[in-house]
């Protein structure tokens, strides 16, 4: 799972660049701006008089690819996340319960073969996790 986020991610920041790109590129209604600094018209000549539909297009594919994308690493970041937190305290609530098991249990009672009451066990140590009696 960590490999598929990771290149994920990778793809996120290239689209990222791109999309940004892609959006400074673009000319302002004006005719005028950034987009002027990437060869002032070289967009018409590259992609033909309508290029600047042809960039809005593009754009809009662009971001919702980027957007696309980050919700999906954003799941999947919670669902690793949610597992490593859940074999955490499946772990946790095992220590805790081998810790809570008594070395070895005291015998109150006779103890003889032929009494009728069974012998009671009883934890060497009390349980100190347990709720108060109300």
């Amino acid at each position: 799972m960590g490999i598929v986020i990771g290149l994920l991610s990778f793809v996120l920041i290239i689209t990222c660049l791109l999309l940004a790109l892609l959006v400074l590129i673009q000319l302002p209604k004006k005719e005028a701006g950034f987009g002027m600094a990437f060869g002032a018209g070289a967009v018409d000549t590259l992609l033909g008089a309508g290029g600047g539909n042809a960039l809005t297009k593009i754009t809009k594919w662009v971001g919702g690819i980027f957007l696309g994308l980050c919700i999906l690493l954003s799941f999947l970041n919670s669902r690793a996340n949610s597992a490593a937190s859940g074999t955490k305290s499946v772990r946790d609530a095992a220590a805790k319960a081998a810790a809570a098991t008594p070395a070895a249990p005291v015998t109150l009672g006779a103890g003889a073969s032929n009494t009728a009451a069974p012998a009671l066990t009883l934890p060497a140590t009390p349980a100190t996790n347990l709720p108060a009696a109300k």
